[in-house]
């Protein structure tokens, strides 16, 4: 567990090797990443993190994704970790965009799943598209996705729905020099592939995949496709000197 100014991350580690971060998404913990750690850890040491107010860090008040980059960053720092691979998902990608503008000497690679940094919409239709975002993954995973939900608790859950979409990171984009990778389902009902294109195409030199049949959670509903996409784009990125 990692404290910083009485908010806490959950970090559990696992692998040895070049360093990678994990930041799952609103609603989401450390386990939605249980089809990509083991393939991920075989060569790198992967840190998979519980973000304040989810998972194993849930017995608190959420934090906002400016509030909680800069808790991940302190983090990067304190453990002085360089050469970073940070992945995230939906809210997660949102906060590693930030990560990134904060300690950009840390972090060496990017790779963006289904990031909600330019989704702009009212609340309310963020919420009538769940139940389609839902439907559109492996229904196995179903009572992961409403187990963490329930334990993240509804006034969570709000804080960081409101919060980040009021945030943009637009103006970051631009300012984004590490290589950048942008993966997408196909049939995500809740941040949409148009989504996923303008990301991409505000990022300098980032690359985008669309994984035909995926839904919001790619790195579940396709995680073979997914697991390959990102140790190819970490591989490249050694072989450029990092």
């Amino acid at each position: 567990m990692y404290e910083r100014d009485g908010a806490r991350l959950h970090v559990a580690t696992t692998g040895h090797g070049p360093d990678v971060v994990l930041i799952h998404g609103l609603s989401g913990s450390g386990q939605w990443w249980r089809h990509n750690v083991p393939a991920l850890s075989r060569e790198h040491r992967v840190h998979v993190l519980d973000l304040a107010g989810y998972g194993r860090a849930r017995r608190q008040r959420a934090l906002g994704v400016q509030a909680v980059a800069r808790l991940v960053a302190a983090w990067l720092e304190e453990r002085d970790l360089h050469d970073v691979t940070v992945i995230g998902h939906s809210m997660g990608g949102h906060i590693s965009l930030h990560v990134t503008a904060l300690v950009p000497d840390r972090v060496s690679r990017l790779v963006l799943a289904a990031a909600s940094g330019l989704l702009r919409q009212p609340l309310p239709r963020v919420m009538l598209a769940l139940p389609g975002a839902l439907v559109t993954g492996r229904k196995r995973f179903l009572p992961q996705i409403i187990g963490d939900a329930l334990r993240a608790g509804p006034r969570n859950l709000l804080i960081s729905s409101r919060d980040l979409l009021r945030d943009s990171v637009q103006e970051l984009l631009p300012a984004v020099h590490v290589p950048t990778l942008v993966i997408w389902g196909a049939r995500d009902a809740l941040v949409p592939v148009s989504v996923g294109r303008m990301l991409a195409g505000l990022v300098p030199g980032a690359t985008l995949h669309v994984i035909p049949g995926a839904g919001h959670v790619v790195m579940v509903d396709a995680a073979p496709t997914f697991n390959r996409l990102v140790l190819d784009f970490m591989a490249e990125g050694r072989g450029e000197g990092g």
